[in-house]
């Protein structure tokens, strides 16, 4: 097996995966670990997991580094021979949660890897991350006896020191609490250097606000001339009108389809005026929705050189730029860009519903704001991995300048990691997308050429 490999990737948990299943237990050193099997909604099985993790945050970096560059791994599911794997359905956050009480609020993130064996079976991989100079010692939190009281090899002590052995993790004697001591006072951590990217772009759009005033004036002039066309002839034809109505239906009748069309008319004028009164807050809705749906959406690639960060903590200030929440094609909705005054009696009553970007999930790394003229983007990813590319989706948010004349646009970011001090800046310069008509984004978005 080649131990050089960085073990986050499929084909390198592949290569481990079949270094485990022609050696066994065998396989196992300070770097790999592996489980046979275990059951991920055991207590006792979880400490397992946590006790390696904590032996492998308190490795030293200059032999850490010897192997899977720094990296140490764990397999859950396999042994000599084939691999018959665990039930499939761990997701890593909910073992992150489950593993937080052992080790504490400031633990560095950890990564994690599947390997699908079949409908219901699949080999995990438990990944800790490389240690780095001037890390702090990091103790267990909680306790864990096992209630057998035959094994306590996997026992676990509030405010014990673990370390990883030859092939097992162990509790740190006073030689290893020391070279640790010495791992947190050393200054040899790098320092953090970030390329931060732009996906997609920062668009441009002129005549967006006069093109709004336009649609809703239609929609009231299209209004009107309905209601025209249904109301009784005026005039010298008026009477004639009703001769013919009353002629061919019976008085009562007639008179009740009068009545009704003057209800009619009455409901129709007090939607107008409703429509009316409502109308600067639904032209600003209604822009949202269609500058949301006819831009494609922007992300942020961010890369750290030579550095893992646990925990960042992410800002992106765009300065004169507004954000709106990003719509697929399918999501687009001409109802929501000009909201019309009589809805058509086959659509059905509104019913308050999600948004899209309104059901985000806890712990969603990405949120954004709109901050006085500029946008706030904030990214809280678990770690950006050492030379590893993250990327936030490209489907939470539309960008566009407010100058729609702008060459170039500001950006500037700040990022902190948890547990440390220290704030690393930098800013950015953001060629935007091509100026674009408001008149041609409704088209696109909203008509075919055959419409």
């Amino acid at each position: 097996m080649d131990t050089d490999i960085i073990p986050l990737d499929e084909l390198a948990q592949r290569d481990i995966l079949s270094h485990v299943c022609a050696l066994g237990d065998a396989a196992e050193t300070s770097y790999l670990e592996v489980k046979s099997t275990l059951d991920l909604t055991s207590t006792k099985d979880k400490a397992k997991i946590a006790k390696f993790l904590l032996g492998a945050a308190n490795r030293l970096p200059r032999q850490a580094k010897m192997y899977f560059r720094g990296y140490a791994v764990l397999v859950i599911g396999a042994q000599k021979g084939h691999p018959e794997g665990v039930a499939r359905g761990t997701e890593a956050h909910e073992l992150a949660e489950k593993l937080r009480p052992y080790l504490g609020p400031h633990f560095p993130a950890f990564e994690f890897g599947r390997i699908v064996l079949n409908d219901t079976r699949e080999v995990l991989f438990v990944i800790a991350p490389p240690p780095e100079a001037g890390q702090p010692i990091f103790p267990c939190h909680k306790n864990f006896q096992d209630d057998s009281k035959k094994d306590t090899k996997d026992n676990l002590f509030d405010g014990a020191i673990y370390v990883r052995g030859p092939s097992n993790t162990l509790q740190a004697r006073s030689r290893q609490v020391i070279d640790l001591v010495e791992r947190a006072r050393s200054s040899g951590r790098p320092p953090i250097t970030l390329n931060i990217e732009l996906l997609g772009s920062v668009n441009r759009v002129v005549d967006i606000n006069e093109k709004m005033e336009r649609l809703y004036n239609l929609e009231e002039e299209n209004c009107i001339k309905k209601a025209e066309n249904f109301t009784k002839p005026a005039g010298p034809n008026a009477d004639h009108w009703m001769e013919r109505t009353e002629a061919i239906l019976p008085r009562g009748i007639s008179d009740r389809i009068e009545a009704d069309e003057i209800k009619r008319q009455e409901k129709h004028k007090d939607s107008l005026k409703k429509w009316k009164r409502e109308k600067p807050e639904n032209i600003e809705k209604g822009r949202e929705h269609l500058l949301g749906a006819a831009f494609a959406g922007a992300g942020i690639r961010v890369t750290s050189h030579n550095r893992s960060i646990t925990k960042p903590r992410l800002i992106i200030t765009f300065y004169d730029c507004e954000a709106f929440t990003y719509y697929t094609p399918e999501d687009a909705d001409y109802g929501k860009v000009v909201k019309p005054i009589i809805r058509p009696r086959q659509q059905p009553p509104y019913v308050p519903g999600f948004e899209p970007g309104t059901l985000i999930p806890r712990d969603y790394p990405v949120s954004w704001n709109n901050s006085e003229n500029n946008v706030e983007v904030t990214l809280t990813p678990e770690s950006f991995r050492p030379n590893t590319p993250w990327e936030s989706g490209q489907d939470d948010y539309v960008l566009v300048t407010r100058d729609s004349q702008a060459e170039t646009v500001a950006a500037t970011w700040v990022l902190t990691e948890e547990g440390y001090d220290e704030t690393t800046k930098g800013d950015l310069q953001i060629t935007p997308g091509r100026i674009t008509k408001a008149h041609e984004l409704v088209i696109a978005t909203f008509f075919t050429k055959d419409d």
